[in-house]
């Protein structure tokens, strides 16, 4: 349980450093070109992204923890691609989908939450290993 908690704490504290670069460095020009499309900076609500990020975190780390017998950083890096690819694509392209979001931003939705996965289940990998 010791090593589930510190996993889900490290993958935390990575996806809001990978976040922060995202979306403040790479993205940040894109979000000023569009600001009909989100809420001021004043009536965000960033205590409920920050518990967003908790949840998805949890959510990834748990199912790990809990479900996955074969715990290597091999396996945990091939959930992160899966996982990756399934919520990124979700996200940056049903996005897409629905609002009129420049394609710069629905791609690097994408390819952002893969990196991030892919290096939350490296890290995970590491932390989280089969006993014995």
């Amino acid at each position: 349980m010791k090593r589930t908690f510190l996993a889900l704490l490290a993958v935390y504290v990575a996806w809001s450093v990978l976040d922060a670069v995202i979306h403040v460095g790479i993205l940040s020009a894109a979000y000023a070109a569009t600001p009909k499309l989100w809420r001021p900076m004043q009536e965000m609500k960033m205590w409920l992204m920050h518990g967003t990020v908790l949840v998805e975190v949890a959510s990834f780390v748990l199912i790990y923890a809990w479900l996955i017998t074969d715990k290597s950083v091999k396996t945990a890096v091939q959930y992160g691609v899966l996982f990756g690819i399934g919520s990124g694509f979700a996200m940056g392209y049903g996005s897409y989908s629905v609002m009129p979001l420049p394609y710069r931003i629905a791609f690097w939705w994408f390819l952002g939450r893969l990196v991030e996965a892919v290096v939350a289940g490296w890290i995970m990998g590491k932390i989280i290993k089969k006993q014995g």
